[in-house]
């Protein structure tokens, strides 16, 4: 029998990482006290057209001190017409070259998490969201990571010019489909005004706008944890 989770966020966003996955395999490795390396593959996001899926792969570096631990990922985009795969990483401050084998004290204790979150209407454009963090901290926000499938160009973008602590990635903007809705905010207040950004980072309130996405998830024998070391 397959059993069911409620997915937790750690920001609560309406696109939740596999943070469950996360805290379970901190727990294991804690206990054991033997470092391991661990896979998890998000569901496949299909573009509107059906030509595209896009999934992520997340790699866990676990040390039985938990912030010493390490996770990254990376975004994989498959023509499922041609066969042809293009792998997609993020630009934001804690990303780094994902799935390093080679021990890096300076990149231990962050988070990367990149999974695939909307395609444009027409299925030019994926969104996907960059959760980033340290662990043992309160430092987290996403980031929005674009890729434009006919300029063949990546973007890496985050609300500017305001003051917040933490953003979160809502989607597409439903008054500006260009641009990307995030909500963002500091750590103790109630409400989180909603703000609009554009690939160069132009930020704009935006308090009546809804969030927006297109294409459908598909799940396979592939999705969730995968064999680890």
């Amino acid at each position: 029998m397959t059993q069911q989770f409620v997915q937790v966020d750690p920001l609560d966003s309406p696109h939740p990482v596999p943070w469950n996955w996360v805290m379970a395999n901190i727990a294991e490795v804690t206990a054991s006290n033997h470092p391991s390396l661990r896979y998890y593959r998000s569901q496949a996001l299909m573009s509107p057209d059906g030509q595209y899926a896009a999934y992520s792969r997340i790699q866990m570096q676990v040390q039985p001190e938990f912030f010493r631990s390490r996770v990254s990922s990376v975004l994989f985009l498959e023509n499922l017409r041609t066969g042809d795969l293009r792998a997609i990483t993020a630009a934001a401050p804690l990303s780094d070259h994902p799935f390093m084998t080679t021990r890096d004290d300076d990149m231990s204790g962050t988070v990367a998490i990149l999974i695939p979150v909307a395609w444009s209407e027409t299925g030019d454009r994926i969104l996907s969201r960059e959760f980033e963090s340290l662990f043992g901290s309160d430092l987290a926000s996403d980031y929005a990571v674009v890729w434009d499938r006919r300029l063949d160009r990546t973007s890496t973008v985050a609300p500017t010019r305001i003051q917040y602590t933490n953003a979160v990635l809502l989607g597409w903007s439903q008054s500006y489909p260009d641009r990307i809705l995030f909500r963002a905010g500091n750590i103790g207040e109630e409400q989180w005004p909603l703000w609009t950004v554009d690939l160069s980072g132009q930020t704009i309130t935006a308090p009546e706008d809804r969030p927006q996405v297109f294409g459908h998830t598909v799940s396979s024998i592939w999705t969730g944890p995968q064999a680890y070391l």
